[in-house]
């Protein structure tokens, strides 16, 4: 598993910062690069630490589709920490989640016996809680693992904007560099032809949910979270079709309480780039 460090490699505050579904962890850049500049009147400065979960970016692919789970991601972050643990001690540890992120950082707050190196402090969800609505599993598994082949980086960024504008205003340049770690050469022969980062397998799994099964992962889920100590942040896209408004409330009166912000115009999910955004998500964690 591949993963991407900012700031301070001995820092013993870790900040894990975990991608969504299809996404990989430079998604991150703008707000690392945040917090890091944040963190320098802080002692002993901030380590933030984005992996690429398996099976997207620079990470391996597995042989097994039905690894392509969050059992898998939660396990494997495991294996991370105590990587990390073991290079410099971990002293304060938060956690960034978007959508399928957020998931792995609830299975990982919210059972307090897992081998970590210390419980997770503060923990942000973005977009994402125990509740997933079925309309945007729908509509995420009607594009998802979709063999797709682009002949630069601008055509694969439009191709995904066209699925992708949920995400928010953005302008050209602020789309152009979510995308560019996004694709990946096809193969050293194949010129300039690119594709998606992703392995198409990834959708096995996703594709054998149904609306029942759903229904039965959502108690668990809810399990998890009334079980969370660490501080929550929820954010959501006022327009998101994942989260429901009655979801996020909820999830401000059981549990962790969360704190909610909402950012209008946005749908699933907040990319954690604009000004507003970052501020949010960097005021809590560094506070």
């Amino acid at each position: 598993m591949a993963y991407w460090q900012w700031g301070r490699p001995d820092a013993s505050h870790v900040v894990v910062c975990v991608h969504g579904l299809s996404r990989q962890g430079r998604d991150f850049d703008v707000l690392a690069q945040a917090l890091c500049e944040r963190a320098t009147a802080q002692p002993g400065g901030i380590r933030v630490v984005c992996p690429d979960v398996a099976g997207r970016g620079e990470s391996d692919w597995l042989k097994d589709p039905m690894g392509y789970q969050v059992p898998t991601y939660a396990a494997d972050m495991l294996v991370l920490l105590a990587h990390l643990h073991a290079q410099s001690p971990i002293i304060t540890l938060d956690w960034v989640g978007t959508s399928m992120g957020g998931l792995i950082g609830m299975a990982l707050s919210g059972q307090p016996d897992l081998p970590m190196p210390v419980p997770v402090r503060k923990l942000v969800l973005n977009d994402v809680g125990p509740a997933v609505e079925w309309r945007a599993i729908e509509r995420i598994g009607a594009y998802l693992g979709q063999a797709r082949y682009f002949s630069s980086v601008q055509e694969a960024a439009d191709a995904m904007w066209a699925v992708s504008r949920s995400f928010g205003p953005h302008t050209p340049e602020q789309w152009l560099a979510l995308s560019r770690a996004m694709v990946k050469p096809v193969s050293a022969a194949a010129g300039s032809k690119l594709r998606l980062h992703y392995d198409p397998a990834i959708a096995v799994p996703f594709k054998l949910l149904s609306e029942e099964s759903a229904q039965q992962g959502e108690a668990l889920l809810w399990q998890l979270y009334d079980h969370i100590k660490a501080e929550t942040l929820l954010l959501r896209g006022a327009q998101s079709d994942l989260l429901s408004r009655e979801t996020a409330q909820a999830m401000t009166q059981r549990g962790p309480k969360a704190r909610l912000i909402e950012f209008a115009g946005v749908g699933h999910a907040p990319t954690l780039v604009a000004s507003d955004q970052v501020a949010a998500a960097a005021g809590f964690l560094l506070s």
